[in-house]
């Protein structure tokens, strides 16, 4: 136990001294600023507040949670985030996919406390990230296929346009049973099924106040692309909405909520709670998928921004950023938080200099927050409806999908299955099922090396074989063997070398790994197991062309003392077939003869065509 201790300081040490983030990144952008960079700033974080305040209301309604959830998250993550994220563009806080995967995991298990549980889901989520920023976690984010992320946006879009058609019609999503239990509609077909069977039940004042507010939205939007239209359009509506009552419509509001500063501030996570370790148990699963998405969501529109400007970012720093915010939010908001592509790219458009814009954003939102008081309780619910079907119908990108479909079959499917798990599964399990068919694709592709036919020319080089590969009497086979050999090709090894093998006259099989890479435990165990076969049968295996990575990988398994270091040629950078010629010199000594007939083993299905 000692010694596993002083391992882990050991590992912490290192992993620390090597560590390159950044624990106070803003002073770097406090050198040479000046009133002209401030304006700048402020008049960006003004046109980006204007456009967080109703977003963070909006997310905060979509994942079922008080509204105050949301303005504050996006205050807390202005004024956190900036000070420790590295692009000079990012505006954090709540998103539609992270609201949206908790509306999912929560009205699949409605006997969760969702508010109560809240501040220690996000508590988790910015432990797992600050983990994970330590652990360079963020840099493997460029192996997740941008298929995934694609068809997860599409499909969670579309879940948001069918849950809001709900709202706007007015009809609960609760069904009752015969034994009087309930539960949720959460899957696409069953929202459309039970929003057809109640459509006569829609109340008409709820849809005229969408459509109110879905004509202003796109008059200001056509009119006046550059003005706040999502704040105005709130404004507009609740005017004509606080009218309406007045004339005896019955209009839903968010007249329960409340923006008092005590109202502000969430319950604090519980870790001394006889219910911590089963509610930790309980989320775990969606702390993961949230750190994950907002890893993913964060990375992607970092870098993005980046190519547009030029600016270099530290993915590792930005999912530390992430890391810190989600803690303070779990204090501050409940509500977890992510990097916001529509906030982000706004921030970029508005002029921004520095991150001193996303810090003035967080400050103008808490001020709004404070401010807005009892004004919420004037919001038609129907007229926020419109709006966050307004923001997810813009993140439907029509030419993504067209490429991720056309560009090739492995594409086509990873886009449908994950299209089609977002829409029948709880998105945190979705989002890991797209993620899990794309990987399961790549190592297939990745599994099947390729075999090629080699033999001596006439002027003694080894060179591609031009014939169809058959000889007669063949005492000798080599096997050259091009790409992956990790655990998954082990099978792949197994069938063809059994294959060459059936041959009777076959007495020594030379592998040629000299364009083989990344073996590991699975392929050694196979080589071993073939080593002891051969060896039973009377024949042998040589190895010639082993590369240094792959011949510290048989040295350190201990199958170099297995096959026999008199079996083994190292590759030679002076002359790549010096090893062949050496193996081939061997292979004749055991066999007892000074000439061998030489069979090269090939695959037919490999075979080029014209």
């Amino acid at each position: 136990m000692g010694h596993l201790l002083w391992l882990g300081r050991c590992w912490l040490r290192r992993t620390l001294a090597e560590s390159t983030l950044d624990p106070l990144p803003f002073r770097r952008w406090f050198s040479g600023y000046g009133p002209k960079r401030l304006r700048a700033d402020l008049r960006a974080a003004l046109s980006v507040s204007l456009l967080d305040l109703p977003q963070g209301m909006a997310y905060a309604a979509l994942a079922g949670l008080p509204l105050q959830a949301g303005t504050m998250c996006s205050a807390v993550s202005g004024i956190v985030g900036s000070l420790f994220s590295s692009s000079r563009y990012t505006v954090l806080g709540p998103t539609n996919a992270t609201a949206f995967m908790v509306f999912s995991f929560f009205s699949a298990q409605p006997q969760l406390e969702r508010a109560g549980m809240m501040p220690l889901l996000v508590f988790m989520v910015g432990t797992l990230l600050l983990f994970g920023a330590f652990l360079r976690v963020a840099e493997l984010a460029q192996y997740i296929s941008r298929t995934v992320v694609v068809a997860y946006v599409t499909g969670a879009s579309l879940l948001i346009i069918t849950s809001q058609l709900a709202v706007i019609m007015d009809v609960s999503m609760t069904v009752v049973l015969e034994d009087g239990t309930t539960f949720q509609r959460r899957t696409l077909p069953g929202i459309l099924m039970h929003l057809c069977t109640h459509l006569l039940e829609s109340h008409w004042q709820s849809l005229a106040v969408a459509a109110t507010t879905a004509v202003i939205y796109a008059v200001l939007r056509h009119l006046r692309p550059r003005w706040p239209v999502l704040a105005l359009s709130l404004i507009f509506s609740s005017l004509l909405a606080a009218l309406a009552a007045k004339l005896g419509m019955e209009i839903a509001t968010y007249a329960d909520a409340r923006f008092g500063i005590m109202d502000l501030l969430p319950a604090f996570p519980d870790f001394v709670s006889p219910r911590f370790f089963s509610d930790f148990s309980h989320l775990f699963g969606l702390a993961v998928a949230l750190a994950f998405l907002a890893t993913l969501e964060n990375a992607s529109m970092s870098k993005t921004l980046a190519s547009v400007t030029g600016h270099r970012v530290d993915p590792n720093q930005d999912m530390f950023s992430l890391g810190v915010t989600n803690l303070a939010c779990a204090y501050l908001s409940g509500m977890p938080s992510s990097g916001s592509l529509t906030r982000s790219a706004l921030n970029y458009q508005a002029g921004a200099r520095t991150p001193v814009a996303a810090f003035f954003n967080g400050v103008f939102c808490l001020a709004g927050a404070l401010l807005l008081g009892r004004l919420v309780g004037y919001l038609p619910r129907a007229s926020l409806a419109v709006l966050i079907i307004c923001v997810a119908v813009s993140l439907i990108n029509r030419r993504h999908i067209r490429v991720c479909l056309s560009a090739t079959g492995s594409d086509a499917l990873v886009f449908l299955t994950t299209l089609a798990a977002t829409l029948m599964v709880p998105l945190h399990v979705a989002i890991f099922t797209g993620v899990g068919v794309s990987v399961m694709l790549y190592l297939r592709k990745a599994s099947q090396p390729r075999l090629v036919e080699y033999e001596f020319n006439q002027e003694g080089d080894l060179a591609e074989a031009g014939g169809n590969g058959t000889r007669q009497n063949p005492a000798v086979s080599i096997v050259h063997v091009e790409g992956e050999l990790f655990f998954g090709a082990a099978d792949l090894f197994r069938t063809q070398i059994q294959r060459t093998c059936a041959d009777p006259n076959l007495r020594v099989i030379i592998l040629r790994l000299k364009n083989a890479r990344h073996l590991d435990a699975t392929c050694v165990l196979a080589l071993e197991d073939l080593v002891r076969l051969l060896r039973k049968e009377g024949r042998e295996l040589l190895i010639s062309g082993v590369m240094k990575d792959v011949h510290r990988v048989l040295r350190d398994s201990g199958l170099v003392e297995v096959i026999g270091r008199e079996n083994i040629f190292p590759a030679s950078t002076a002359n790549p077939n010096l090893a062949t010629r050496n193996a081939l010199k061997r292979a004749q000594t055991l066999l007892g003869t000074t000439e061998a007939d030489v069979k090269i083993f090939f695959d037919p299905s490999k075979k080029k065509h014209p």
